[in-house]
Formats: structure tokens, sequence, C-alpha cells
């Protein structure tokens, strides 16, 4: 089942994700496939549990699009639940990212070559694992979304500025997009 994609201007992405426990969702490995089928549909590299409206510590990510330039990607496609973030190292570089939450916007982000990270896998099992340029790059932007940031919060004030009318319009559903989306509740006037 593909959800439709929360848009730039509702609440959930910017809130903090919640952990989860084991038994408080029966359904997990359903909801995971059901981020994947979402996350393919739009074509994306990483989808997180806000991005769908849930307010859970769940990232999955599917590097593969990018073996070519890394074969070490080739099947780079994992799931991470109550991820923390250890330690983030190495040179900063810059990548033109988009998200599926802000279409049509794409712009250049700088972030730590190496991540380790802690977390659970769909099976729960824990693990603490390191990982570096584009994988870790996906997963950082993934990670940010279940800490309630964006990855425009990296832009300057210049280019947010430049970018705002967008993400006005993206906010009250003006945007063209292949797959389904769920834009926040315009407010009526008074």
């Amino acid at each position: 089942m593909k959800f439709p994609i929360v848009a730039y201007g509702d609440p959930i992405l910017r809130r903090k994700a919640t952990a989860i426990e084991p038994d408080e969702y029966p359904h997990i490995k359903e909801l995971i496939e059901n981020m994947f089928e979402t996350m393919y549909a739009a074509r994306g590299v990483g989808l997180a549990a806000p991005q769908v409206g849930l307010s859970m510590r769940l990232f999955i990510v599917d590097a593969s699009p990018f073996e070519e330039d890394d074969p070490q990607l080739k099947d780079f496609k994992k799931v991470f639940i109550n991820a923390i973030a250890l330690e983030d190292k190495g040179e900063e570089w810059a990548f033109n990212e988009g998200c599926l939450s802000i279409p049509d916007i794409r712009e250049d982000v700088s972030r730590k070559a190496t991540i380790r990270l802690s977390y659970y896998d769909e099976g729960w099992k824990h693990h603490e694992e390191t990982f570096s340029g584009m994988a870790a790059r996906i997963i950082q932007h993934e990670y940010d979304h279940i800490e309630g940031k964006l990855f425009i919060d990296k832009l300057s004030p210049l280019r947010k500025r430049l970018i705002q009318k967008k993400l006005n319009d993206i906010s009250k559903g003006i945007v063209e997009v292949e797959y389904k989306m769920k834009f926040p509740a315009v407010k009526k006037g008074r």
C-alpha cells in the first residue's frame, strides 16, 4: 500500500519522533514494506516515518541507485529503528539534495563524510555501525527527519529567502508531483 507523502508545512515534519518498542507496533514489517513501496513509487532513496504521518523513530534507505558511482552501494537497502547518532566526523562535502516532502527544490547541502549510529533493524536486532560517503549522506538526511529537521535548515538565510515562495506554495498544495501527497490543512479566513 502506498502512503501519501506529507508535504512541507505539516507540523509532524518538525516534531522530534518518539522511540518505539517491539510489542508496541506488531505490524512493523507491513509498515516497512509499505514505506519501501511508497519510496520506490516516488523515486526516492530514503523515507522516514514522519514523512508518512507517523511520529516514530523509523526510516528506510536504498542507496542502490548510486551503485554506478560507488559499487559498495549495490545492495545497500536498510531499515533503521530507534536510531541514535553517536558521532559524525570527517570533512564536510556538498551534494545537491532533494526531499520527497519538499518536491521541486534541490539545494547543495554540506554534511560530514562519516556517521556512526546505534539502531535496530526490522527484526529488532541491535547494531552499532559506521557509514561513510553517499550512504552516510542519505542516512543523515533521513536521520534529520526523525529529529524534526529538514535539509533546508542547513541552507544559508539568503538561500532560504530565495526559495521561500516555493516552500509556501508546497505547503498550500501548489506543486505538481507524480506521487500522492498530503498537504497541511489550510486555515480559512476569519
